[in-house]
């Protein structure tokens, strides 16, 4: 493994936490267990939604919407999980 493919092992290692880390915040702030008003977790729960929100967007648009059940989240798990097994690996170094 080179230097390079380490590196987007590891970017995208820190990025599949960071969307993980978001929909559970969203759920928990949903159902009300933890609260905004808190600035540790609102602050938390905005950089969350900043760094995901562009790369889910796209996603939530072809997804049909389920009724409140967002599964966009686990449509870029999966395909985080591909890059990592299959694209990363194909990159010349």
């Amino acid at each position: 493994m080179g230097p390079v493919e380490w590196l987007l092992q590891t970017v995208l290692g820190l990025y599949l936490w960071v969307v993980i880390a978001s929909a559970v915040l969203s759920w928990l702030v949903a159902f009300d267990v933890i609260n905004l008003r808190n600035r540790l977790v609102a602050t938390i729960y905005d950089t969350c939604e900043r760094l995901t929100t562009p790369a889910l967007n796209p996603i939530r648009r072809v997804i049909p919407n389920l009724g409140g059940v967002d599964l966009s989240p686990v449509v870029l798990i999966i395909a985080i999980q591909f890059l990592q097994i299959f694209a990363v690996p194909l990159i010349p170094i």
